[in-house]
């Protein structure tokens, strides 16, 4: 059985909330707190099947802290630091898009009544402004579909997962129109991949389910079959780095990519989607995707280097030409964590 320890988690959570950054094992206050981090550990809590009383209490916290980030107009603040103290000017960035992910999570599966009411109100107050950015509004979306597949007549849910669809139709619009480079092999609408690819895929896979929306739903499946495509080499997953990648690199052999640093949220977003595209066609390819998702992190990469302390449950922060970095940070703790969930719960298939 896959083992889901959330020692680590536990190590990183205050009273306040999820450090953000850790030294090697070690929390850093002094860097403070950041919405994003809370709004994932809102989803990885949620997700657990029978969560303790230990770490529902951790879901609290978490909730606690995403729901007072957002202001009354529905923007959020990102930044807190050690002293509770927010440092920076409500937005509409990606951390806005995360934080309506973790919610919507977390009104369908919360483990208490308790919470799944107060997330579905933060949920409402945020969805009253809309992102500029693509993938605000992906992560926004990802949130979005989990509530309405939970309750169907939900309208601020199926507004927002409307005006996703909008957007990004505009995009898919121009692809075909123009033909996109299928013929040299690049069947991605934008010019390069870079951080969140995955995650397009699975908004568009939730959307085409909580809508109904056939062409979303092939759109997923096609961007999510191209990303698998590009993004393993020598039977494993060599996922886009912090710098991109564009047609010219992936058509290059894998030693010769400028793949690192890869970054383990990047991983976890992929198992998300092949998750996601598992849940929705039954097609044995996707659970595969999970499970290459999860060997990643088990040291089958490009630097033969395990990504996971599978003792605490602790994520490293990047994968690097010779090893690794050493620092267990929550972002990459819950990468890990949220990719051994899915792999723990396609076991028996």
């Amino acid at each position: 059985m896959t083992p889901v320890r959330f020692d680590h988690l536990y190590r990183m959570t205050d009273q306040l909330g999820l450090f953000e950054h850790a030294l090697r094992t070690e929390p850093r206050p002094e860097h403070g707190y950041c919405l994003d981090d809370a709004a994932r550990g809102l989803v990885v809590v949620c997700r657990e099947p029978d969560p303790s009383p230990e770490l529902r209490l951790l879901g609290m916290r978490y909730l606690d802290f995403t729901v007072a980030a957002i202001q009354p107009d529905g923007a959020c603040h990102n930044r807190m630091d050690a002293g509770g103290a927010w440092t920076d000017t409500a937005g509409l960035g990606d951390w806005w898009g995360r934080a309506l992910w973790g919610l919507g999570v977390a009104a369908a599966h919360a483990p208490t009544q308790e919470m799944r009411g107060c997330a579905l109100r933060g949920f409402r107050t945020a969805t009253a402004r809309r992102s500029p950015y693509l993938r605000s509004m992906v992560f926004a979306a990802l949130g979005a579909g989990e509530l309405l597949l939970s309750i169907p007549a939900d309208p601020s849910a199926r507004l927002l997962l409307l005006d996703f669809l909008a957007e990004i139709n505009r995009e898919f619009e121009f692809d075909r129109e123009a033909g996109g480079d299928s013929r040299s092999g690049w069947e991605w609408p934008w010019p390069r991949l870079t951080y969140g690819n995955a995650s397009i895929a699975e908004a568009l896979l939730l959307a085409g389910m909580a809508l109904p929306d056939e062409r979303a739903v092939a759109d997923g499946l096609r961007l999510l079959e191209f990303l698998i495509r590009t993004e393993t080499s020598g039977g494993h997953l060599s996922v886009t780095p912090v710098g991109g990648r564009g047609p010219a690199e992936a058509a290059l052999p894998s030693g010769r990519r400028p793949a690192f640093d890869q970054q383990p949220i990047e991983v976890a977003a992929i198992a998300d989607a092949c998750a996601r595209a598992f849940e929705l066609t039954g097609e044995t390819r996707w659970r595969d995707g999970v499970r290459l998702a999860w060997a990643w992190f088990l040291g089958d990469n490009d630097s033969a280097t395990v990504m996971v302390d599978p003792s605490t449950g602790a994520g490293f922060d990047g994968l690097e030409r010779h090893g690794r970095n050493l620092n267990q940070g929550a972002e990459s703790t819950l990468a890990a964590l949220s990719t051994a969930q899915h792999a723990r719960r396609l076991e028996e298939f």
